[in-house]
């Protein structure tokens, strides 16, 4: 299926699978365009062939065919084809373990497929072309309580478990849209290994796009320097590119490889000292669309608040006990990055070095990016009390959660909120 430009293409080809190894045939999807097709910089920048080939990585899918089917359905390409075009747009690359939350049948269709995990394709290796090196990365579709599951815990562990599972995906991982059950459905032991895995290792998802926002309650929202308002001359406030990069790192996955996690200072390059297990993008994600009113760094004063509003709409706070029980409880942190401005709110647990919150001051902000430091007792306590975040079917909107000695309050509100550009 082509387009008129190198990122609208994708083959299509009939696998007739390994029946040794309980592969059934399927139909094969494989992008063309999101690496380096002509090494002229034509679409890509060519920076030789040690490196990584345009973004360095091509989709492929695997359906399983129906019987009788003659031809393969042409809806995977045009996932496909939505997933690239997020990649040029944004200048975003996938790696092995990602997922992407979609909220919708992958073929539009009634199936509890809605959603899709990322992994290296079980048949096709990185490859070496003479514009640089290629890998292949395969989609795989999933229902929502395994999405959850790998936020909760991990993808690879999810992808895993998947292959464990014939209908579910077996060791090809091949997607069938017609599947009616859960892997936890299937095989209830399996929610017991991802129980384990959590309690073990936690989340290695360490922040997410989100409708957030906060207020500082300890300001009177008049005062010229709000949280959202401070203007120097006629320059609005906004994330620094400093600050953008460390929020940025916070949101790249992998973080919880370190010893002992670490926030990068402030003043910190590209070069932190983080270990990472995906390479960095090739634009700041969190670079903000009004970048050329940006204050120069060194003019905002990181402030310490002493008591907070957060404000969540019900997708994003239904995040915040995988924040407190898969990132805070090992000593991780945990960042809610708005979609709709350049607020940002980390929590951070005691053992993050790096970061501006502090045990003596736990709410601090520096410009739009707010920083809570909870204690583990804290946690503990709000994990119960937000037990009923678990059961979104009996929520009723707007909720409020409020520790008056800790000067904290947490709102779930309803999307309308956060999409009135007033708020």
């Amino acid at each position: 299926l082509g387009g008129p430009d190198p990122l609208d293409y994708v083959s299509m080809y009939r696998n007739l699978g390994n029946p040794a190894l309980n592969v059934p045939e399927h139909w094969h999807y494989v992008s063309f365009g999101l690496s380096d097709l002509y090494g002229d910089n034509r679409v890509h920048e060519f920076t030789g062939t040690d490196g990584p080939s345009g973004f360095g990585f091509e989709l492929t899918f695997r359906l399983k065919r129906e019987t009788g089917e003659s031809a393969p359905p042409t809806w995977p390409a045009e996932l496909m084809q939505g997933l690239a075009r997020y990649v040029f747009q944004s200048e975003n690359t996938f790696c092995s373990g990602d997922h992407v939350s979609w909220h919708n049948p992958l073929d539009n269709s009634e199936s509890r497929i809605q959603h899709m995990l990322l992994t290296e394709d079980p048949q096709m290796q990185p490859v070496q072309t003479p514009f640089g090196v290629v890998t292949f990365l395969q989609i795989v579709g999933v229902c929502t309580e395994e999405l959850h599951a790998a936020q909760q815990w991990n993808g690879q562990g999810i992808l895993e478990l998947l292959r464990t599972v014939p209908v579910a995906g077996g060791p090809w991982l091949i997607t069938d849209m017609r599947r009616g059950e859960t892997i936890f459905e299937i095989d209830p032991h399996l929610q017991e290994r991802v129980d384990k895995g959590i309690e073990t290792d936690g989340s290695n998802l360490s922040g997410v796009s989100a409708k957030c926002a906060w207020d500082d309650l300890s300001r009177p929202p008049e005062d010229d320097e709000d949280s959202r308002s401070i203007c120097i001359g006629t320059q609005p406030r906004r994330l620094s590119g400093k600050d953008t990069e460390q929020i940025r790192e916070t949101l790249r996955r992998g973080l919880e490889i370190n010893s002992k996690p670490v926030l990068p200072p402030i003043n910190a390059q590209r070069q932190n000292g983080l270990n990472h297990d995906r390479a960095p993008s090739r634009k700041d994600s969190l670079e903000s669309e009004s970048s050329a009113a940006i204050i120069p760094h060194e003019l905002i004063r990181t402030r310490q608040l002493e008591s907070v509003h957060l404000k969540f709409n019900q997708e994003s706070g239904a995040l915040i006990p995988l924040c407190l029980r898969g990132r805070l409880l090992h000593g991780r942190h945990f960042t809610y990055k708005s979609i709709t401005g350049d607020t940002a709110i980390t929590f951070v647990s005691t053992g993050v070095e790096g970061a501006f919150a502090t045990e003596e001051h736990p709410y601090a902000a520096h410009g739009p990016w707010l920083q809570i430091l909870l204690t583990e007792e804290f946690v503990e306590r709000m994990l119960e009390d937000l037990e009923d975040l678990n059961s979104p079917e009996e929520f009723k909107l707007p909720k409020e959660y409020s520790w008056p000695e800790k000067k904290l309050k947490v709102s779930i509100l309803p999307d309308a909120v956060f999409d009135n550009p007033l708020h």
